[in-house]
């Protein structure tokens, strides 16, 4: 009986889902909902409230950080620890101690980042070219503010800007910083957000003031007569295109070359680099070298070493005997992050929108900004000059009469009338009566009351004036122009990253940059290939191949050649025998659909030295025809690596020949037929598409086997295999003529 009550028990929990962990209120929700309900806020906050700097040049981190390090008096104090700053700043920035410091980290002195660092900072904060170098603990380092971010804090007390609520409405928070100079084009910033970036290179602060105030004077004004690139704070030198740059300020869009400065201590024979490319760290730059020595890709040099210390980045390069430095430093600066570019990026958030925007744009909407703050503050103190006044007249009232004014008070029995019977008795507002009943006793005298009164012609003075200018919008860009002219003044520095210009560059011969010598090329069946110098080659000439494999073609070449590969899916890839290294006769080699990143299941059929492309191409199709192609279709004026297209797909190729000279080429049919036919019969063609003309008459279900130059064939008899016009059938293979040679796609 029991038994069965414990099955009963038992049995209902099978079919129960909250058993088995689900809910029995699931309900189905379509994934686009999902992705608009769950997704879209975040990707909106990532947008506007993290990755995308609005027009004062700052993420909200960065504003959070340093109005919070305002808010403490660092601006015109002592330093304090970094791990105070950090901790205060967490009142309005949710996002850890880590992040926080990160940003401080970022736009310190000590690290280097920016070209006005807005943190004066003291002790280890990294260094913005180096990947390795960590920055202390925040218990560790000290900080305050650069006197810079004096101009970034200007008036914020003066309604120049809006405040608002920070994360739990404990406080009060600026939404921008009324920069008084465009700190979006002097500070770099970068960021990524959701389905779209911002890539913001630094321009030198006193050229973007002097092209502020040149196009405020004038729209039509050339930004780049006056600001002709940008500048970074690890110097280096930007190869100056001017079309390049035009459409970077127009677009907000583009990219530029910028490469390290080097020089040559001929007593030590040693290559000197002292700045690098803003986008690379010296650590990179040193494992790329590495790189390039162990491959054999650079022979020139013995050793290369960080000598950086206190004074600044230093990286030594030992040249062996006789190298040319010059001539190094351009393979470097070809083959390594020595010479990078910047892509540029100019996203900024726009009120609350991400805008994409050229230079002119930019200082468009920063103009439009700042004329709104410095209305804002004319306003402020204009209002506070009206009730200032507004105050001073009801003591004029009082000057007429004080004593009757002291009578007044002494008079009033309840404390509460004061400042009703002063309105009636002297007819003036309970602002006004407020003002004088608080007056000290000390002061009730005409002098005092005189001295005060005397400021109502000055005041009146002042607001008529600014009464002119908050709505002239002449006067407020004459404010902002004189500004500008005093930080330019104040704060500017000479450029650190010099120009050059491309056209100056002597662009070297990238054949005399790669080392020549002489070469056997093999390629197996399977696809893999093997680059072999001729003292490795006499040591050891056995080749080692996988289980099933053999060599398909060999032959000799330099190292400075290129090479052409053709696949079975009609493609062709290029590579230069540079880009292989030096291997040898007992390893496999390297498996080209790897290394030249063809597509899944794609094999390679033919390799071809094209030498100057005056040649033509021979292919053999499956379906007995043949297609004469002059090789320069195939040649690029870019360095594009991957052609497709390459040769017609209506039938597989069976064999592909290089043709210099004529000569007779001997084909096999499926049904025992050979043919000898000369290349002086085919008309080259310009299109690789074609699909050629018939070379050998085929039955039905009957298929071209092979093809191959005739003098590595097997027939003896060749006039009973010689036609006179294509296409032809050829005559059945005899039994002398029957023995089967490697194929073979030497040139001939």
């Amino acid at each position: 009986m029991k038994k069965n009550e414990k099955k009963e028990q038992t049995a209902p929990h099978r079919n129960n889902p909250n058993v088995l962990g689900l809910r029995a209120d699931v309900v189905e929700q379509r994934i686009t909902d999902t992705l608009e309900t769950n997704y879209m806020p975040y990707a909106m906050s990532v947008i506007v409230s993290r990755a995308i700097p609005e027009i004062d040049g700052f993420k909200p981190s960065h504003r959070k950080l340093l109005y919070t390090m305002y808010k403490m008096g660092l601006l015109n104090g002592a330093r304090t620890k970094s791990a105070n700053i950090v901790g205060q700043t967490m009142r309005l920035n949710p996002h850890g101690d880590a992040a926080i410091y990160d940003t401080m980290v970022r736009l310190s002195k000590g690290y280097g980042a920016l070209l006005h660092p807005f943190v004066d900072s003291k002790g280890n904060f990294g260094k913005v070219y180096s990947r390795d170098m960590a920055w202390a603990a925040s218990r560790y380092t000290e900080a305050k503010l650069a006197p810079i971010c004096a101009e970034l804090f200007r008036d914020i007390d003066s309604d120049t800007v809006d405040f608002v609520d920070n994360y739990d409405n404990s406080m009060k928070e600026p939404a921008l910083l009324p920069t008084t100079f465009p700190n979006i084009l002097v500070s770099a910033n970068q960021g990524i957000a959701v389905g779209m970036a911002s890539q913001i290179c630094g321009f030198n602060l006193a050229e973007v003031c002097d092209t502020t105030v040149a196009w405020l004077r004038d729209p039509e004004h050339d930004l780049l007569s006056t600001m002709p690139a940008p500048d970074f704070p690890t110097g280096g030198e930007i190869i100056y295109d001017r079309a390049q740059m035009e459409n970077i300020y127009r677009t907000g869009r583009g990219s530029f070359k910028v490469r390290a400065r080097w020089r040559y201590i001929q007593k030590e024979n040693i290559i000197e680099i002292y700045e690098i490319p803003y986008t690379t760290t010296s650590e990179a730059i040193i494992d790329k070298v590495a790189e390039l020595i162990k491959t054999g890709k650079i022979r020139e040099i013995n050793d290369m070493r960080d000598e950086t210390d206190l004074s600044g980045l230093r990286l030594a390069i030992d040249l062996k005997r006789g190298a040319d430095p010059d001539k190094l430093m351009q393979k470097l600066f070809r083959m390594t992050t020595l010479q990078d570019a910047f892509p540029c990026n100019f996203n900024i958030l726009v009120a609350g929108n991400p805008r994409v925007m050229g230079v002119g744009e930019i200082l468009e909407e920063w103009t439009a900004w700042r004329i709104e703050c410095i209305r804002r503050r004319v306003f402020f103190d204009l209002n506070k000059k009206k009730e200032k006044l507004h105050l001073l007249k009801g003591l004029e009232r009082i000057l007429l009469d004080i004593d009757r004014a002291i009578d007044i008070i002494r008079n009033t029995e309840l404390e509460s009338e004061v400042v009703p019977n002063l309105m009636m008795g002297f007819g003036i507002d309970q602002t006004q009566a407020e003002f004088v009943a608080e007056i000290k006793l000390r002061n009730i005298n005409r002098e005092y009351i005189l001295k005060r009164t005397s400021e109502t012609e000055e005041l009146e003075r002042d607001i008529e004036e600014l009464e002119s200018i908050v709505n002239n919008r002449r006067k407020l860009k004459a404010i902002i122009i004189d500004e500008l002219k005093a930080i330019s003044k104040k704060y500017g520095t000479p450029r650190k990253t010099g120009i050059v210009y491309a056209s100056e560059i002597e662009e070297p011969d990238e054949d005399e940059q790669v080392e020549d010598y002489a070469v056997t090329l093999f390629l197996s069946r399977e696809g893999y290939f093997k680059k072999i110098t001729a003292q490795s080659l006499r040591m050891s000439s056995e080749q080692k191949y996988k289980d099933g494999d053999g060599l398909a073609v060999s032959f000799e070449s330099t190292n400075r050649a290129e090479l052409l590969f053709l696949t079975d899916k009609q493609q062709m890839y290029k590579a230069r025998v540079s880009d292989f290294e030096d291997g040898k006769a007992s390893v496999l080699g390297i498996y080209l659909p790897t290394r030249l990143k063809m597509d899944e299941g794609e094999s390679v059929i033919a390799m071809i030295d094209p030498g100057d492309y005056k040649k033509h191409l021979l292919l053999m199709f499956e379906n007995g025809k043949a297609a004469r192609i002059e090789l320069s279709a195939y040649e690029t004026k870019t360095n594009r690596r991957k052609l497709v297209g390459a040769c017609s797909d209506k039938s597989p190729v069976k064999a592909v020949m290089l043709i210099g000279e004529e000569f007779d080429v001997a084909c096999y049919s499926s049904d025992g037929r050979a043919m000898i036919f000369n290349t002086a019969q085919l008309q080259p063609k310009t299109s690789r598409s074609t699909q050629g003309v018939a070379v050998m008459s085929l039955k039905a279900k009957r298929v071209l086997e092979k093809a191959m130059p005739l003098k590595d064939s097997d027939i003896q008899n060749t006039a009973r295999y010689r036609v006179r016009s294509i296409p032809a059938a050829g005559a059945l293979i005899k039994g002398e003529d029957r023995a089967e040679k490697q194929l073979s796609l030497m040139d001939e």
